[in-house]
């Protein structure tokens, strides 16, 4: 069910997001509505793990005294000689 939401914001972001969604041919309800549905489910599910992200788990081993840091920084150096 739909219910109405009064919004005050800058006049300058009103205009912009108008034309966005004209753009995009989407009403600035639908666009602030899926905005808001995308933000919301993302703090909901911040922890959940994707099912590619779960597929390469393990595809790398690494020593246990291996220093991101400092492979970085080697990477670098070598980079930029």
């Amino acid at each position: 069910m739909d219910k109405k939401l009064t919004l005050s914001l800058d006049k300058a972001i009103i205009e912009d997001a108008k034309n966005y969604a004209k753009s995009n041919n989407i009403s600035l309800s639908k666009l602030i509505e899926s905005y808001l549905t995308t933000l919301t489910k993302r703090k909901k599910n911040s922890t959940e793990i994707t099912p590619l992200v779960e597929s390469l788990s393990g595809v790398i081993n690494l020593d246990e005294d291996f220093d991101v840091k400092d492979a970085y920084t080697d990477y670098l150096i070598e980079k930029y000689k």
